[in-house]
């Protein structure tokens, strides 16, 4: 009886041992079956433009102070507001001229009186020297008349002095458009004033803005007028520029210097000045390792790619790789701390953990990566 429940329990032991054995090749082969398919694909080397950010403040590219040229004289019509665009020579106000009217008809009397005084001293003069030659006049005599001739020229010669200033000031009851450009503010108002100095009307002439971009000393030497600037608007449009000129002297307080950039003609459209903004200026082209950003993982700040090592059986194992990130162009991005034969996983980092074994199929050829 002892020896027979031993026999059994040796079987039955045997048949467990076979039973675990034919579990495991089924649990293997599910393994194998459950390993997740990606695409290795390898760093594409582009020869990329550096870029360099930048901020600062839109300015006007030049703002005219438009001041009235005569005091004392009250304002009668504003014909201006601010974002008006003008012309040279347009009418912005008009000045009372009731007194420089009476001015200017007082002078061109003025300048007749004295032209019929110079035609009479002439006369006078033209027929004391017929008598002077018939020995009826002295040569004291001749020089008085000749002296009285002079004396009336110039005061004519005065008179329409006076007489053009007193146009000029006319002339200066209008106030005109120095040049082209958009009206930014606006002070003058009916019925005020006028007075030397006053603001009236600011212009910004030919209605061009600038972009002033701070720059640190280190970055100031790299750029040059002519370079390209890119500028990103808060509705997202985009505005372009090229340096004008750079700054040669540098901010003792915040080290920082200033690059003057002209912006498109249809700039004001999208910009105000006043307004600050990003931007960007664009360098020399550079040689850049690119990846597709659905390939590079970003976790707490930092960026990994999973490198692809083979086993076998289209099988490979993935190890995650810390790596650097510079310049991004469309969906490509530049990284660093890579050899450039590596294979990495080209979409689903994601899903993976470092040491996972995945299947690798053939990448599929897609659209050329911008340059």
């Amino acid at each position: 009886m002892r020896n027979g429940t031993l026999a059994l329990c040796v079987a039955l032991a045997v048949i467990g041992l076979a039973g675990c054995k034919d579990e495991g090749s089924p649990a293997r082969q599910l393994n194998s079956k459950s390993a997740l398919t990606v695409t290795a694909i390898a760093p594409e080397l582009l020869s990329w433009p550096q870029k360099l950010p930048a901020s600062g403040n839109v300015v006007a590219w030049q703002e005219a102070v438009i001041s009235p040229e005569i005091n004392n004289y009250r304002i009668t019509e504003v014909l201006a507001n601010v974002g008006d665009v003008v012309q040279r020579g347009d009418v912005l106000a008009r000045i009372a001229s009731d007194a420089v009217d009476s001015e200017l008809a007082e002078s061109r009397a003025a300048v007749a009186e004295a032209a019929a005084t110079l035609a009479e001293a002439r006369a006078m003069n033209e027929r004391a020297a017929q008598l002077r030659e018939k020995g009826f006049y002295s040569a004291q005599a001749g020089i008085q008349t000749q002296t009285a001739a002079d004396t009336a020229l110039a005061r004519l010669n005065a008179a329409k002095a006076r007489m053009a200033s007193a146009e000029l000031r006319r002339s200066k009851s209008i106030v005109v458009a120095p040049d082209d450009g958009i009206i930014s503010a606006r002070s003058a108002t009916v019925g005020s004033l006028t007075q030397s100095g006053q603001e009236l009307f600011r212009l910004i002439r030919r209605g061009r803005l600038e972009w002033r971009a701070e720059v640190t000393a280190a970055e100031l030497n790299r750029l040059q007028p002519g370079y390209p600037a890119r500028l990103e608007t808060p509705t997202g449009t985009v505005v372009r520029g090229g340096i004008r000129t750079v700054s040669p002297t540098v901010d003792p307080q915040t080290r920082n210097g200033l690059v003057y950039v002209d912006l498109q003609p249809d700039a004001g459209t999208a910009l105000s000045a006043g307004m600050f903004t990003r931007g960007e200026f664009i360098l020399d082209q550079q040689p850049a390792l690119t990846l597709p950003q659905s390939a590079v993982l970003l976790n707490e700040g930092f960026a990994y790619v999973f490198r692809i090592e083979p086993l076998s059986d289209g099988l490979a194992k993935v190890s995650r790789v810390k790596v650097g990130t510079g310049r991004r162009a469309g969906d490509r991005i530049e990284v660093t701390g890579l050899d450039a034969n590596a294979q990495v996983v080209g979409s689903g980092a994601g899903f993976l953990a470092d040491g996972d074994t995945v299947r690798v199929v053939p990448a599929q050829p897609d659209a050329k990566a911008p340059t």
